[in-house]
């Protein structure tokens, strides 16, 4: 009799075996394809930061003009030499044979120098470098032959806009290799302290670099398409984000399934089970980071418009992973995947225990934060609204209108040090020159107005042939012209990436369009002025769409209004909570000299959409708990079951975001701070005590409109609180 109704309770051979198998040798099948596939995408990235400019901006008009006045896409390396004192004319004539060195590497067109400075202990070179796609090598080749031939006891660098791309390539070069390493190492040890188990956290993290494999096949073939455009940014956050996402859904599909085993010895009922109760929060949770990632689309930053569909793709294969690979792993082991400690099958007068406060069966920590939640909700909610905003205070002190180049390298950089040894003995700007287009009848006037910018050391107008027009013997007498137009190259005095040379380009704007209202200022600093000014405008156009986008899915899930828009508020509140503590690290700890423009952005779209992932994790089960029990009893039950499983959560996403560090680069230094700080303060704060009390002290009324919210509910008594026993 047991045997005839064990076999009517166990799931045909198809489902058992058949479908997990073949899932699973699917996924198989897309990592043997994408793993390979990672090395690659060197091929189709670019860190080129004027192609990240929308065509409406004027530097980018500007560079297009400039295009016409030379045959190729060259970059300007500028080699300095260095010594502690005068060189002398022995060592100026090594210095002029080296020229011959350099044009024999055939790197691009004519070399120019050498260039003594004014107090003669430094020389400068420019040299053009044809292909923008060989440019680390092409700077190390440099590297090589000027070390050789620099006199003994002087320094050599190769800096410009060629030195500054080939170290910050470099600085890139480990998101390959170290950046995964270290974020897969934490999550590993994670989940080993969280599930105390041995196969399971190989399981998850098969899930995850499986998910990752994927969304690198698929962002390969759209960069190769040409549909995106990719860089080591958008390529670094994709590996961190699928990984930290997968993760994040497995944890949740496993806490179902371990939960579904204390009621059932099927495996297969109990992974289907764990499959429909996770389902909705992992799809709507999914939908809702990938929809708000797309909003970057709205973004007029190409960077941020390459970023949205990056991530969207990498959060799609995360969740396709999650809802497909790992049930059909967990189908096929079933408790063993728990190993050493296995769930248990409770008494059935356990599996559903009657609830009058919500505590009945709940121990620990869970059991504490939900008797203060019961006891003090409002005390509670307005003392983390005010914790949340002081932090927020610090908000003042953020400074993100953008970073000079050369801080945006925090290692050690030949480029970086050669833009100082530029500064002390040239112009500062010398080789990344501001490009002025102007039309051919007032080019005299524009002329004389750039000489007086009181930022510009030098300024000439260009000859045939690309030679400046200076009035020494030999330089052309007419301008080259193209479509009536004129180019004039200006010498910042300060470094071309620097704030104040900023400032000189918006004033050149000024000044020459006062004489021709067509002119255009471009170049290397009015590219990064226009990027920053951009990602400023950006922030304001895309952070109300992405909050409009979350309010409506979470009304779609929670099936109301007032839950929703509290949801909401108090993701945004948690936000500038954790921009504001941000601010004050970056200032005071780090040092920083500020903030890249596009930080506060990335920041609000990954807090806010992965925030939001664990309003949808809670929510959903305390509704689901509220349809059973009532809303309060609902509440307590929904924070006990879901805090281990959203604190866990929240602790592997913040390590993963925190493995951004390992980069040396500011910009990714200081995303993973402000989402790894915020994402800690979500779990711990906003999640387990603020939005818990604030929906416990509302009651009922935060499911308005919906039927639930027209339930009469009434918390119990504190004495009844107490005499909850601990099991």
């Amino acid at each position: 009799m047991n045997r005839t109704k064990a076999a009517k309770e166990r799931a045909p051979f198809w489902l058992r075996w058949l479908v997990p198998a073949v899932l699973v040798l699917t996924w198989l099948g897309l990592a043997g394809v994408g793993g390979p596939t990672f090395g690659r995408l060197e091929e189709v990235s670019s860190n080129d930061q004027a192609s990240f400019l929308p065509a409406s901006a004027e530097a980018t008009e500007a560079q297009d003009w400039q295009a016409k006045f030379r045959d190729s896409d060259e970059v300007p390396g500028i080699i300095v030499i260095e010594n502690s004192e005068a060189f002398t004319p022995a060592q100026l004539g090594e210095l002029a044979a080296l020229k011959t060195s350099l044009e024999d590497l055939k790197l691009g067109s004519t070399v120019i120098g050498p260039i003594p400075s004014k107090d003669s202990e430094a020389v400068q070179f420019v040299v053009p470098i044809a292909s923008s796609d060989e440019i680390k090598e092409a700077v190390k080749e440099l590297r090589d032959t000027v070390n050789e031939a620099a006199p003994e006891g002087s320094q050599a660098f190769v800096t410009g806009p060629a030195g500054l791309a080939a170290d910050l390539t470099s600085a890139f070069g480990g998101i390959d290799g170290i950046l995964l390493l270290v974020a897969l190492s934490a999550v590993f040890v994670i989940l080993l302290v969280v599930y105390r188990s041995l196969l399971l956290p190989i399981m998850v993290l098969l899930t995850s670099v499986f998910a990752l494999c994927a969304s690198i096949l698929l962002v390969f073939g759209m960069a190769k398409a040409g549909w995106i455009q990719l860089n080591g940014q958008s390529q670094g956050i994709l590996s961190i984000l699928v990984i930290g996402a997968a993760t994040d859904y497995a944890l949740l599909f496993v806490a179902r399934f371990r939960e579904a085993l204390t009621h059932t010895t099927n495996r297969t009922a109990a992974v289907l089970t764990a499959w429909k109760a996770s389902f909705e929060p992992i799809l709507a949770s999914g939908a809702t980071v990938i929809i708000a990632l797309l909003c970057l689309l709205f973004s007029d930053l190409n960077s941020n418009k390459a970023l949205g569909p990056v991530a969207a793709a990498g959060i799609l294969c995360a969740l396709f992973a999650a809802l497909t690979l790992l049930p059909a792993l967990m189908a096929l082991l079933g408790r063993a995947a728990f190993w050493p400690f296995r769930p248990k099958l409770l008494p059935a007068d356990q599996r559903e225990p009657e609830l009058v406060t919500g505590l009945e069966g709940q121990k620990g920590l869970w059991r504490a934060t939900g008797s203060l939640v019961a006891r003090r909700p409002r005390t509670v909610w307005v003392a983390s609204v005010l914790l949340l905003v002081a932090a927020a205070s610090g908000l003042l002190q953020l400074k993100a209108n953008g970073v000079p180049q050369t801080d945006v390298i925090l290692t050690a950089s030949n480029a970086v040090d050669g833009q100082d040894a530029l500064a002390r003995h040239f112009d500062a700007g010398s080789g990344s020159p501001a490009v002025v287009v102007a039309d051919q009848g007032k080019a005299a006037e524009v002329l004389d107005r750039v000489k007086a910018d009181d930022g510009v050391g030098e300024a000439y107008l260009l000859g045939q042939g690309g030679v400046p027009i200076t009035g020494a013997p030999g330089s052309p007498a007419a301008p080259d012209v193209r479509d009536g137009k004129v180019l004039i190259n200006a010498t910042l005095s300060n470094a071309a990436d620097s704030l104040e040379a900023e400032e000189t380009i918006k004033a050149l704007r000024a000044e020459v369009k006062a004489v021709d209202p067509g002119a255009l200022v471009g170049g290397v600093t009015a590219t990064a002025l226009d990027t920053n000014t951009t990602a400023q405008h950006d922030l304001v156009v895309i952070i109300p769409v992405v909050l409009v986008v979350i309010l409506f899915i979470l009304m779609l899930l929670l099936r109301s209004i007032v839950a929703p828009v509290l949801l909401v508020l108090s993701v945004v509140v948690s936000y500038a909570a954790a921009l504001g503590v941000s601010a004050l690290v970056f200032n005071n700890l780090f040092g920083f000299p500020g903030a890249d423009a596009t930080v506060p952005l990335f920041g609000f779209v990954f807090l806010v959409a992965l925030g939001v992932d664990y309003n949808i994790f809670l929510m959903s089960r305390v509704r689901e708990e509220s349809l059973k029990h009532g809303t309060r009893p609902g509440i307590l039950r929904g924070l006990s079951v879901t805090g281990g499983v959203i604190t866990s959560a929240g602790v592997v996403l913040a390590a993963t975001f925190a493995a951004l560090g390992v980069i040396p680069i500011m910009f990714l230094v200081q995303l993973a701070f402000i989402v790894a700080f915020g994402v800690l303060l979500d779990t711990v704060l906003v999640r387990s005590l603020l939005v818990p009390a604030l929906a416990y002290d509302i009651g009922s009324k935060i499911w308005w409109p919906s039927k639930l919210g027209r339930t009469p509910d009434t918390a119990p008594d504190e004495p009844l609180l107490a005499e909850i026993p601990a099991r």
